[in-house]
């Protein structure tokens, strides 16, 4: 167990890197993790049995607010609708709501899990459980799904980082306890880029290699005094810094290079250029791309407001899934659109849902997932799982299931407690 100075030192040090980055080299890019020793090496990892996973990358879009099941991908023909009416699609047995015609259209690509359920009714609860698989405490910060993909699989990139987070808020739990050399990287405004890349206009080259130069000798004494994984993680903060700036992948961040027809096929708002700018990192061999659609929180006029969100999300979702089709990325990239819980079959005074752990939905498609199926089901009001229930460990086992994670690989926190990647979870393996 570490001593209090010991800590004390660690946090020191996350500061002084934090401005000394900015500061001395002229620079501000979050630290994120050098290629993965296993794979370096070409080690073997502990996969599922029987099964060759074709995933390689994930694109991760998450409906915060929690979306309404019954208004997007499990519609019903009961009162519970209100004014929703369905939309057929390409599949035998599949509706969905009308909010989602162009979706319709890839049915033969997607896999709807209508059969989810979660105890965990408020959104920072349900937004922790669905990303990290585990509750949230007080005392620990469990690892995101795009960390443990680095920590178990590594990069495949060895100069852009291993995972993105696009337009998430602070709630997000990152890299938990795992090394910052997994910390996903944040970007706020797809549309602008990657930020603080380039030396400050007063910083020449030969005055950023001498000032790098002369922190690694600062640095070294420091990181012998306390020679501890998190200490050393930061200290590779600036190689990789420097890596990225240098990189003739760097580009991808520039969503400028897309054609504007593609970039308008997405959608000019923030998500869907977020996703676009997922899928110019996937096709980089970044391991996991996350892009958050906000505004789900229908507790009034849910009608509208989820008229209004599924046109974005339509529009992004279908241009993606068109899009990693015709470029020959689907079969290698999985693409999962999650929330934290549905919402309520019955309206609320004010026309609205209100949060509903027990019963909704998500989707997969790509990645070795069977197109064109349904998995589980809700009684004819959404109000029950009567068949296929799905809890969240399971869903998330299924992503590392298609990415050939192995499910029970034992990681300690820092305090020495063993922690798997999705706890108990058991992936849904008939979607394969």
């Amino acid at each position: 167990m570490k001593n209090s100075s010991t800590f004390s030192s660690e946090l020191d040090r996350r500061a002084y890197l934090s401005m000394a980055a900015k500061g001395f080299l002229g620079v501000s890019i979050l630290p994120w993790a050098s290629p993965s020793p296993l794979r370096a090496a070409g080690l073997g990892l502990n996969r599922p049995v029987n099964y060759a996973p074709k995933a390689k990358n994930v694109i991760y879009l998450y409906m915060s607010g929690g979306m309404s099941h019954l208004d997007t991908f499990d519609p019903k023909t009961s009162k519970v609708r209100g004014k929703m009416e369905t939309v057929g699609t390409k599949t035998d047995g599949m509706i969905l709501a009308e909010t989602l015609p162009l979706v319709a259209n890839h049915s033969d690509k997607i896999a709807i899990i209508r059969g989810l359920t979660s105890t965990k009714g408020a959104h920072a609860q349900g937004n922790y459980f669905m990303h990290t698989s585990y509750d949230k405490r007080g005392t620990i910060v469990h690892p995101s799904m795009g960390s443990w993909v680095t920590r178990l699989d590594g990069r495949f990139n060895p100069t852009l980082p291993g995972a993105v987070v696009v337009g998430t808020g602070n709630e997000h739990p990152l890299s938990g306890f795992l090394s910052t050399r997994h910390q996903p990287l944040k970007i706020g405004a797809p549309g602008k880029g990657l930020a603080n890349c380039e030396h400050y206009s007063d910083i020449t080259e030969e005055k950023f290699n001498r000032n790098l130069n002369l922190s690694k000798k600062l640095d070294r004494s420091f990181v012998e005094k306390y020679n501890l994984a998190q200490v050393r993680s930061y200290a590779d903060m600036y190689e990789d810094a420097v890596r990225l700036m240098r990189s003739q992948d760097l580009d991808a961040f520039d969503l400028g290079k897309e054609p504007q027809v593609v970039r308008e096929a997405y959608g000019s708002d923030k998500f869907g250029q977020g996703v676009l700018l997922a899928r110019r990192l996937v096709e980089k061999q970044v391991r996991f791309v996350e892009v958050q659609l906000g505004g789900w929180d229908t507790h009034n006029n849910n009608y509208d407001r989820v008229f209004d969100n599924c046109n974005i999300l339509d529009q992004a979702l279908s241009a993606l899934l068109d899009d990693l089709h015709k470029r020959g990325m689907l079969e290698e990239t999985l693409v999962v659109l999650a929330t934290e819980f549905g919402r309520t079959p019955d309206y609320n005074v004010n026309q609205g849902r209100d949060h509903y752990p027990k019963a909704f939905s998500c989707m997969l498609a790509g990645g070795g997932i069977r197109g064109g199926q349904i998995w589980g089901a809700t009684d004819e009001e959404g109000r029950e799982v009567v068949d296929g229930i799905t809890q969240i460990p399971d869903f998330n086992a299924t992503i590392a299931y298609a990415l050939g994670l192995p499910l029970d690989e034992i990681v300690f926190s820092p305090s020495r407690r063993p922690f798997t990647l999705v706890d108990k979870g058991q992936p849904l393996t008939q979607l394969f």
